[in-house]
């Protein structure tokens, strides 16, 4: 037959772990341990000195008693009045140091005595003498009416010339030390808890106050929501330490709240971006099936419709992209490009759509930089696509790619185009941001282009920037750095 222990039978209440207080509760019973063992270790030390002096004071009063003895017998050995005033009365007389005297002959015959001495300490009760010439002993006896003395048994020498000896007894009854130490304990015991108790209590208002601010700063966290991102904590007057987790805890707000602001954004400029090929393609599709149609009505209806699934697959192969960028799990793969066949392998691959245009298409400059050489073509496929939209004819773009002296790997993509306003050059590289969004533009894009080469800069750790002047142009310039970032190792790789 087995039995579980105790703390595993449910039906009992799950132990206190001292890990699971709160820190209030942690923070105020350690104040108010370390206070009571303090108090404590205060108390004995106190206690034992105290113990410690009276005994020693004690032991002096009975070797003072001693030597007064001593003292009396060699110049008043022929005085016994005087001997007995000592002796018998005036030991007698102190009420509150009771202490007794005897002088006996080398016979242990008693000569005189403290009254009522022979009763309460007989001669047998004392150690045995020690000599004339030896230092005293005081030896602490426990006598069997469960009193205690201090005692000295001593020989001396009586008379002027010291021709006699006489033998001393000295005793002191100490327990009116016992009762003064008991009441010494219940006071410090007294003491002691009140110590404790008010420790407790002073630790408590420490701690909660102390812990104020990471209560704020837990309010402040409740009333953070999604429509709430804007809430921060002030850490204007609180602690060094509190102050670098509230800095922290609002820095990781303005992260929130940014990332919640570009998801809402992004999402209103998807619905927006996709509203139009998709009412497009349901208008076309409505007006075709109204009446029967020819084979090539028919055809040029599913021409129109290709055209807006091939932009539903540029915008959706964008995203899948920028998603793709903003993935932080993986690395991509680098190696030594060589930007100049980079520039010309695009040129040639937009030469005819150049020709169309009647935009002419150079590249100057020569440049080796360590990246990934799919998506450095896809920026600059994206740049040279781009301007060619926005070049008229007779214009002329210029690819041109070389090396800083800080060995930063500069690649300008410049044309002749009408240019951009200044108040549109902060948000080009934003998603599904338009310039010109107007149904009249001549050419209809998702808003991707610059996005996409925004992030594939940001894979590489470098920067993206845009300059522009109306009716002179526009030049995007990418900066490669020489030591990519972190971000380089560790966001998602991709292959277009």
């Amino acid at each position: 037959m087995s039995s579980k222990p105790a703390d595993s039978d449910p039906r009992l209440p799950a132990p206190i772990h001292f890990r699971r207080w709160s820190i209030a509760a942690r923070l105020t019973t350690l104040y108010a341990g370390s206070t009571a063992i303090v108090l404590l270790l205060a108390a004995a030390y106190l206690y034992w000195g105290l113990a410690q002096s009276l005994d020693r004071e004690d032991r002096a009063l009975v070797t003072g008693k001693l030597q007064v003895l001593r003292l009396m017998l060699r110049e008043h050995h022929d005085n016994p009045a005087m001997l007995a005033g000592e002796i018998e009365h005036e030991a007698s007389a102190n009420e509150l140091l009771k202490y007794y005297l005897r002088i006996l002959d080398l016979q242990g015959k008693v000569l005189m005595e403290t009254e009522g001495m022979s009763t309460l300490l007989p001669v047998l009760a004392f150690p045995p003498p020690a000599p004339a010439a030896a230092p005293p002993v005081v030896v602490p006896r426990s006598l069997p009416d469960g009193r205690t003395y201090l005692m000295v048994a001593a020989e001396t020498p009586a008379g002027d010339a010291g021709a006699e000896r006489r033998l001393v007894h000295v005793a002191l009854d100490v327990d009116h030390n016992a009762v003064l130490l008991a009441d010494y304990r219940v006071k410090i015991a007294i003491a002691l808890a009140a110590g404790v108790a008010l420790a407790a209590l002073s630790g408590a208002f420490v701690a909660r106050t102390g812990l104020r601010p990471v209560r704020d700063i837990a309010h402040a966290a409740r009333r953070i929501s999604a429509s709430h991102l804007d809430e921060r904590v002030v850490p204007a007057e609180w602690p060094a330490e509190l102050r670098e987790l509230a800095a922290a805890f609002d820095a990781m707000l303005d992260r929130l709240e940014g990332s919640f602001n570009r998801l809402s954004e992004f999402s209103a400029d998807l619905a927006h971006a996709m509203r139009n090929p998709i009412h497009n393609l349901r208008g076309e599709s409505e007006v075709a099936l109204q009446r029967a149609r020819t084979v090539d009505e028919y055809r040029t209806v599913l021409a129109s419709s290709l055209e807006e699934f091939d932009r539903l697959a540029r915008m959706i192969d964008g995203l899948l992209f920028i998603a793709r960028a903003d993935d932080p799990r993986r690395a991509i793969e680098r190696s030594r490009v060589p930007v100049r066949r980079e520039l010309d392998a695009v040129r040639e691959f937009y030469e005819a759509l150049a020709a169309e245009h009647h935009v002419t298409v150079v590249c100057e400059g020569d440049a080796t930089l360590d990246g990934d050489p799919m998506l450095v073509r896809r920026a600059i496929s994206n740049l040279l696509g781009n301007a060619l939209k926005h070049t008229p004819a007779g214009g002329r773009v210029t690819l041109t790619t070389r090396t800083l002296a800080d060995g930063t790997v500069q690649i300008a993509v410049a044309d002749t185009g009408s240019g951009i306003p200044a108040e549109h050059l902060p948000r080009i590289f934003d998603r599904f941001y338009q310039v010109d969004k107007t149904s009249a533009a001549p050419i209809k894009g998702a808003g991707l282009g610059l996005a996409i080469v925004h992030s594939i800069m940001r894979l590489h750790g470098g920067t993206a920037t845009a300059r522009s002047e109306l009716t002179r142009g526009t030049t995007i310039t990418l900066n490669f750095s020489v030591s990519p970032s972190p971000a380089f190792d560790q966001i998602a790789k991709y292959r277009p």
